[in-house]
């Protein structure tokens, strides 16, 4: 992952490079259904909101720790693999703004994708309380994902 950022490090960035790798932790120990989310409910709001378009098969708007763990497994079913290839800070300050490039395998399919996702990542006092990723082509994702 390259991480491109426009000055030094603000507490936001600092948060979200934390998270990213307690994130990365979490999955490596097995993630959604099988390691702890604790390491992770630290850098997130108890009442943080994340929103995802609702083409995507994880879709939805994700409320609150336990909204953020459902998200993590609701990903984990659909993706075999999802890894953020790079990521570029085009801002460092709250709400940030990250071009992420992933490169994605389908778990029902195997198809594999590369797009990108553009993201608004509020911090407040230390700690995530809203995510918006914009996706380019939903239904692509959507198209990979389907068995039908």
């Amino acid at each position: 992952m390259v991480l491109m950022i426009s000055s030094t490090g603000t507490d936001a960035v600092s948060v979200l490079k934390a998270m990213y790798a307690a994130e990365a932790e979490y999955l490596t120990a097995g993630g959604p259904g099988n390691a702890s989310f604790a390491p992770l409910a630290p850098f997130f709001a108890p009442d943080v909101v994340l929103h995802q378009a609702e083409a995507l098969p994880y879709g939805g708007v994700w409320r609150g720790h336990e909204g953020v763990e459902q998200f993590f497994l609701a990903m984990s079913g659909t993706w075999d693999t999802f890894d953020m290839v790079e990521q570029t800070f085009l801002n460092d300050t709250s709400p940030l703004v990250v071009l992420t490039h992933v490169h994605a395998r389908a778990r029902a399919t195997g198809r594999e994708l590369d797009f990108p996702i553009l993201q608004t990542i509020t911090v407040e006092n230390g700690r995530i309380t809203e995510v918006h990723p914009f996706y380019w082509d939903t239904a692509a994702i959507a198209r990979a994902c389907s068995t039908r």
